[in-house]
Formats: C-alpha cells, sequence, structure tokens
C-alpha cells in the first residue's frame, strides 16, 4: 500500500492506526497501482517486500497478470494469478506468528488465500464485504457465464461459513447476509470513512485561488470525479450531462484510469466537447488539491440494484473537503446525503437529471458553503477514519483472544 495513494485504499488508513497502538502487521497485496497497471519497479518480480517501518508493518507485492484490463478472461486470470502467489507468499515468506487475518473483498476470490491461511496458519479469519459478490459483478455485466456464477455463489457461502467474523461497509449488506442465512451476531458494521487528518493537513498549506490559476479552471464551475473509470461507474452519463452543459461554464474534471477511459476520451473528442478535463493518477494529496479547487465532487455508478446497497468511497473524501456532493447512485448512498444534507441527488444514466441539477447549483438555488459543512460534520460524527479503525480493531482483539 502506497502512502498518500489515491482510490480507496481504506487499509492503508486503518493498518497505520493499528500500527500506533503497538501492533505488528503484514499486509499480502497486489503490484497493480490505483491505475490498475502495474508499478514499474515491480517489473520481472513475482515477490516484493516492502518495508514501512513508520507504520511498524512489512508489505508483500505479490504478481498479478496485466491482462486484468484486457478482456474478462484477462481479469479471471488476474484474479486468480493473485491467489496463487498471495497463498505462496503468505505460507512461504510471511514470518511469524499472528492474531488474526483480515481479508478484504471484492474479489470474492481472494477468500480462497484467506480460507487456506487461515487453516493452515490455525489463525482466525474476519471476512470484510466492500461490495456484494457475485452480485455486483453479474449486474455489470464482468461475470456472464453460468458456471462461474454458480461456483460463485457457492464459495460466498462457504467463505462466510468458515469466517469467524464478517464486516460489512454498509446496513444494506448485512441485510443482505441475513436474508442468505448469515447469523447476525457473526456481522460487524465498521462503514468506509473519511481521512480528516489528509484532507485537513493539505487544507493548511492550500491556496485555492493559486492553484485555480495554475490549472487555468479559475473562471470555470468545477466538478470533479475522483475514482475508477471502470464499467461499474458508467462515467459515459457525464460526458451526456456535459454536452447539455455546453452553454454554461461547468467544467468536469474525470480523474482516475481504468479499462472505460480511452473510451471515454475518444468520445469526447468525437463530440468535440471543451468542458470535459481528464486527469491520470494521483497520489491521495493531490486528490485532495484537486477536490478542495472544485466548486462540487461528484460520485456516480451503473443504475443496477447491486449499487443500491453501497457507500461510494469517494463520498467521504469530498465530505472530508468539505465539498457538496452532485450523487447519481439511489440507495443507501443516497440516503446518506439526504440525512447529511451536503448535496443532491440526480436520477443514474440520466443526463438530462444530472445536468439539471447541475444548473440548479448554477442558479444559485443551493449555498454551497452550508453543503460542505453538514457534509463534513456529519463525516466527523459517523465516518472518522480513526474512530472507526480503532474500533475495528477492538473487534479483532475479541475474536483472537477466543
Amino acid at each position: 500500500m502506497e502512502k498518500n495513494q489515491g482510490g480507496g485504499l481504506r487499509f492503508n488508513e486503518m493498518t497505520k492506526v493499528w500500527a500506533e497502538e503497538g501492533h505488528e502487521i503484514s499486509v499480502i497485496a497486489g503490484m497493480l497501482d490505483g491505475s490498475t497497471k502495474l508499478n514499474p519497479r515491480y517489473k520481472g518480480k513475482f515477490f516484493y517486500l516492502e518495508k514501512d517501518f513508520e507504520k511498524n508493518t512489512d508489505v508483500y507485492r505479490c504478481h498479478v497478470s496485466e491482462q486484468y484490463d484486457v478482456s474478462f478472461l484477462g481479469r479471471l486470470w488476474a484474479y486468480f494469478s493473485f491467489v496463487f502467489s498471495s497463498t505462496w507468499a503468505g505460507l512461504f515468506l510471511v514470518k511469524g506468528k499472528y492474531n488474526a487475518l483480515v481479508v478484504t473483498s471484492p474479489p470474492l476470490f481472494v477468500g480462497i488465500t484467506a480460507y487456506i491461511l487461515s487453516k493452515l496458519k490455525r489463525i482466525p479469519l474476519i471476512f470484510e464485504v466492500r461490495d456484494l459478490w457475485p452480485e455486483s459483478a453479474i449486474d455489470t455485466g464482468v461475470i456472464r457465464n453460468s458456471t462461474l456464477i454458480k461456483f460463485s455463489y457457492k464459495f460466498e457461502a462457504f467463505i462466510y461459513r468458515n469466517s469467524n467474523l464478517i464486516n460489512v461497509l454498509t446496513p444494506a449488506f448485512r441485510e443482505a447476509l441475513i436474508k442468505k442465512g448469515v447469523p447476525k451476531e457473526k456481522i460487524i458494521y465498521i462503514p468506509n470513512a473519511a481521512d480528516f487528518s489528509l484532507a485537513e493537513k493539505v487544507a493548511e498549506s492550500f491556496n485555492r485561488d493559486t492553484f485555480r490559476k495554475e490549472e487555468g479552471i479559475d473562471d470555470k464551475f468545477v466538478i470533479t470525479y475522483i475514482g475508477a473509470h471502470g464499467i461499474a461507474n458508467h462515467l459515459i452519463q457525464l460526458i451526456d450531462a456535459a454536452e447539455k452543459l455546453a452553454d454554461t461554464n461547468v467544467l468536469i474534471q474525470l480523474i482516475g484510469e481504468g479499462p472505460t477511459k480511452a473510451l471515454l476520451i475518444d468520445e469526447v473528442k468525437k463530440r468535440n466537447l471543451n468542458n470535459v478535463r481528464f486527469i491520470g493518477f494521483v497520489d491521495k494529496a493531490t486528490a485532495f488539491k484537486y477536490i478542495l479547487a472544485s466548486d462540487l465532487g461528484t460520485a456516480v455508478l451503473k443504475k443496477v440494484d447491486a449499487f443500491k446497497t453501497i457507500y461510494s468511497n469517494k463520498t467521504f473524501d469530498y465530505m472530508s473537503c468539505k465539498r457538496p456532493i452532485l450523487l447519481a447512485i439511489d440507495g443507501v448512498s443516497r440516503k446518506l446525503i439526504e440525512d447529511a444534507q451536503c448535496g443532491v441527488f440526480a436520477e443514474p444514466e440520466n443526463a438530462d437529471d444530472i445536468a439539471e441539477k447541475i444548473r440548479s447549483y448554477l442558479r444559485g438555488e443551493h449555498n454551497i458553503i452550508e453543503q460542505g459543512l453538514n457534509g463534513y460534520n456529519h463525516a466527523k460524527e459517523h465516518f472518522d477514519r480513526n474512530k472507526l479503525a480503532l474500533k475495528y480493531l477492538n473487534e479483532i482483539k475479541k475474536i483472537a483472544r477466543k
């Protein structure tokens, strides 16, 4: 896990807090960076050990096939190549005695590694559900093979049954697992969270006007999306909305990488749009600068039922930077911003509605400063990463003692 790396690096911050509490941590992770590309320093290596003495953490980087973004089969092979390499690393490279093993999914197949290591090393398994898999993979068309779908559901039930504890990131996940027969006493809820420490550190020395001038966006109403450019994100809906806002000073920034990015860039060129800006993968500190320089942050996903159950990671980044949120995700994410009164909801995949909600800000129908503060205060009370990391640690300790 890279320091300040962009993306949903939940465990980067979690393990930092755990290490500060005096615990020694070993992390088994892949070699792909946030852009789903192989980090150059791992080229030609199957394993790479990174020692972070500041965080008292060893990170064992394991081989992942570079075919991840090529095709469905390429992505499947990437998943299983990591299963093989991470299992080998866990068995033969990671030394010492451990009190607990925490694995985070998706993809669901990392549970194979976790189960093997848990049984052979005789340590309790804590399985974290960041997304309902395989449902989300099926709904977005990532998995279509009927045999693989059946296997995924059977393996999902198997891994839940063999986990000592299951952490879910939203209340909707908890309800879904209980309906699948998982005992409710086996489930805990430690959600995604806002990284206030880094956001506030960046904000201390940040000059918004200077940054906007340097970026050439000082005369724009800037809406920023930071994250993956994948099938599930369905960012074409933001391109469609941008086309309907060509008569305004709105600029939509898409920051990050992913398998659909090249197609999105081509689409913007075909439509001759001047109000969409693409920026590559940036580290977390730089990401916060772009958010702080924006008027709105946006989170969007494909319109499928599975995504009604998730909290969008980037929502919490926008909250920690006191920026209102334009949200095109229904369900629990919508309830979150409505409860916090920190943004507006637009119908997913409805470019007319997305564009109209943006125009409502241009017309001055919302108090941007107030919405930003509302989100910050709500996240500070309910989604502070340090507080949640300590709560998570206490749950791990309970399982370890058992």
